[in-house]
């Protein structure tokens, strides 16, 4: 019989994060506070993305984003251009933010006084997709120049989202990337998702988006 005891710190981590996630998203619900939790991989345009978005919404919405990196404030910076309140969270070297992380975001840009709250992810495929921020949806972002194969190569990222923006149409032309393989892909790993392509320099598929993002904040009030 062994003498000592083997704890699984992982799965307790995961565990308590996921608890803290539900309960976070139970108050969300309560206070009509809609929660998107953007990811991608660094450089795939998701403040772009997000500055195209407000663009479109502001004059019907008040929007807060929370802009989550290891260090620096010039996602905030250019964010608060756009007339949005914004607040950066630095991690202190995490390449992720989880629900306790996400829970002090939304305490110090006062969430109730929006109608929708974007928290845009550290840029990584990986660990944001492990921890469950407690956020009323999660979308991602993949950009034509990282290829039409991600889906496959990191598998929990795309099975997580329920939007998938395909960024930097533009330069289709120019990178060896099959829209309609990545499609496949993507439903491999999650049939629900909705996929759309989208430019956020040119604004092609931003409308489509923002529609996307109506629908489910009305869609979360009336719950």
């Amino acid at each position: 019989m062994s003498d000592y005891k083997v704890i699984e710190i992982k799965k307790s981590v995961f565990e308590n994060n996921d608890r803290e996630a539900d309960m976070l998203r139970e108050e969300l619900k309560r206070d009509k506070t809609f929660l998107l939790n953007l990811m991608s991989s660094p450089g795939s345009g998701k403040t772009t993305t997000l500055k195209a978005t407000i663009a479109r919404l502001k004059d019907e919405y008040k929007i807060g984003v929370m802009e989550a990196d290891i260090d620096s404030d010039v996602d905030a910076k250019a964010i608060a251009e756009t007339g949005a309140q914004a607040i950066q969270l630095h991690t202190g070297g995490m390449c992720h933010l989880d629900a306790g992380m996400t829970r002090q975001g939304l305490e110090n840009i006062d969430s109730d006084a929006f109608d929708f709250v974007v928290l845009e992810n550290v840029g990584n495929l990986v660990c944001p997709a492990e921890f469950d921020t407690g956020a009323s949806k999660n979308a991602m972002i993949l950009s034509v120049p990282e290829g039409d194969d991600k889906p496959l190569k990191y598998p929990l990222m795309f099975s997580i989202c329920d939007i998938v923006l395909i960024n930097k149409s533009d330069v289709l032309p120019y990178f060896d990337f099959d829209m309609e393989k990545c499609r496949e892909y993507i439903r491999l790993r999650n049939p629900k998702a909705e996929v759309i392509p989208i430019c956020a320099r040119t604004g092609e598929g931003i409308d489509a988006f923002a529609a996307w993002l109506e629908r489910n904040v009305k869609e979360w009030n009336n719950q």
